[in-house]
């Protein structure tokens, strides 16, 4: 006696991260009937992706609907490409819709629709990383909506030209999509559904920072804010050497606020790169990023890399502040690490399992003690470490390194009586940030007819310095006779060039004069 096998097939499509980027994947289900019970997915799962026939099954379940594990069919659940490691938690949503889909128990139009979210066991979505990097994908391969957690409906809200849904969880979502069945007169046979309402768009605003430490509230160490300045202003690194409790990490974290305010492309950028890391505590990040590990962080949580290349330090610091303090205490391989990042505002990382290019274009800044014991040179104190101590110290620091950094400057100790005092003194936060501001604009309106995109002066390379950086010969003189002098190395030479033309946009100056190039030399790093 023969018997009857139904079989249905289904298609929907989801996303997941990959790298920096969104990648869409898409998840058909097929089902056997009146067979012995078998549920297999495939397409490279990990755990968390395996695990989703689980989540799924209680989540279908509570909702209202059959398990599939209660069932006597053959499930198959493929997530294409094949050859793409499928990782975290995206597909829940989308392969409990193309089960229910296959087994003809609800009915929608999957076209055109991105369906993203973990499942928790009573059908509730909860929130994914990565949610605007995978609505920009979905937007640009030409999805008209997609259907994700509501959490993260602000944050993928940012993308314009595609249809935002947030659902608190998956009956929400089936009530949006299902298309109700009519009779042959056009009559609905089943209740009108509640419908999700879209999500309004996420607007970009820049909050005013209110209190926090402001410039004028650091005593003293003019040198070191007048550096701050012109690295804020052109983007170039710096380093603050002095003794123990002289403000130079004060000085570092207020730096970030004196930085101009992201353009919104940029601040798209960061918000990604945050968001697939899962370190994004706000919807959008409209400030310069401030990372500031401690000297013990390793060369993969630096540069980036793992089994899986994914994003270090480097990469979260990308459009803000990389803040190394005690510099030289850091491991050697780390420092030495920091070399491609800082040359090419990029990083480049290859694993056996691939290679990946993630973008590093940030400021360092370093703090550091002038030696072992933080005295040296310090009026206050005596310096007790030994010449031996003292050369091993200044090794740390390879000549490649010390190279990339532009500007050298001291912040030594304060008068009592000045920090006494309690009166506010030096200009405050803004009206620096003001400077930086029209300096940077400066900049931007220079390097528009570069072939190159560039936005600061420290980003041109030789070539770009002859055509926006020439010197007359009285200063070309200058350079090269201090040059010598110096024992400037090439790079060294160059980037006092990029530093004088930041000193120069500072004071509105449209050519590079000896004083800026005075200036600019002063702040090389002195042998002692």
């Amino acid at each position: 006696m023969g018997f009857y096998i139904f079989m249905s097939f289904s298609r929907i499509y989801s996303a997941q991260t990959n790298l920096l980027k969104g990648k869409i994947v898409t998840i058909e289900v097929d089902i056997t009937k009146k067979t012995l019970h078998s549920f297999t997915l495939v397409g490279l799962p990990d755990k968390a992706v395996d695990e989703s026939k689980d989540r799924m099954s209680s989540a279908l379940k509570n909702s209202g609907y059959n398990s599939p594990k209660n069932q006597n069919q053959k499930i198959v659940i493929s997530l294409s490409p094949a050859d793409l490691k499928k990782e975290g938690p995206y597909f829940d949503v989308a392969i409990a819709l193309a089960y229910l889909l296959s087994g003809e128990e609800i009915n929608f139009d999957s076209e055109g629709r991105i369906f993203l979210g973990e499942l928790s066991l009573n059908g509730e979505l909860r929130p994914i990383k990565g949610a605007l990097p995978l609505t920009q994908e979905a937007k640009r391969l030409g999805y008209k909506e997609i259907f994700l957690p509501i959490e993260n409906a602000e944050e993928a809200a940012l993308v314009e030209g595609i249809t935002i849904y947030g659902a608190k969880n998956l009956k929400e979502i089936i009530d949006h999509i299902y298309i109700i069945k009519k009779d042959k007169k056009g009559i609905p046979l089943e209740k009108e559904r509640v419908k999700l309402t879209p999500f309004p768009k996420t607007e970009i605003s820049h909050k005013n920072k209110i209190g926090g430490l402001d410039f004028s509230d650091i005593k003293g160490q003019e040198g070191a804010k007048r550096g701050l300045e012109i690295a804020a202003s052109g983007g170039h690194n710096i380093a603050m050497s002095g003794p123990p409790g002289t403000g130079k990490t004060m000085l570092a974290r207020v730096f970030s606020q004196i930085l101009p305010d992201l353009g919104k492309d940029d601040c798209l950028e960061i918000t990604g790169i945050h968001s697939v890391i899962g370190l994004l505590e706000d919807p959008l990040i409209t400030e310069p990023p401030f990372r500031a590990p401690h000297h013990t962080a390793s060369y993969v949580s630096m540069i980036g890399g793992g089994t899986n290349p994914k994003p270090g330090e480097v990469t979260l610091a990308h459009r803000g502040v990389l803040f190394l303090d005690e510099f030289p205490e850091f491991e050697k391989k780390v420092l030495e690490s920091l070399r491609q990042p800082l040359e090419d505002n990029i990083v480049s990382i290859s694993r056996a399992k691939g290679s990946a290019i993630f973008p590093s274009n940030f400021i360092l800044v370093a703090a550091m003690n002038p030696c072992p014991c933080g005295n040296k040179g310090n009026k206050q104190k005596a310096c007790i470490c030994k010449q031996m101590d003292l050369d091993r110290y200044k090794r740390k620091l390879s000549g490649p390194i010390m190279d990339r950094i532009d500007i050298w400057v001291t912040v030594g100790n304060v008068d009592y009586e000045k920090l006494s005092d309690g009166i506010q003194e030096g200009e405050k936060t803004n009206v620096i940030k003001e400077r930086v501001r029209k300096a940077r604009e400066i900049q931007i309106k220079r390097f528009k007819s570069s072939p190159r995109k560039i936005n600061t002066n420290s980003e041109m390379n030789v070539k770009e310095l002859a055509i926006y950086a020439p010197l007359d010969d009285e200063t070309k003189k200058l350079l090269n006779q201090s040059a010598e002098r110096l024992q400037l190395s090439a790079r060294a030479y160059h980037r006092t060039i990029k530093l004088a033309r930041t000193i120069a946009d500072l004071e509105g100056s449209e050519n590079i004069s000896q004083s800026h190039i005075l200036e600019a030399l002063q702040y090389r790093p002195r042998e002692s």
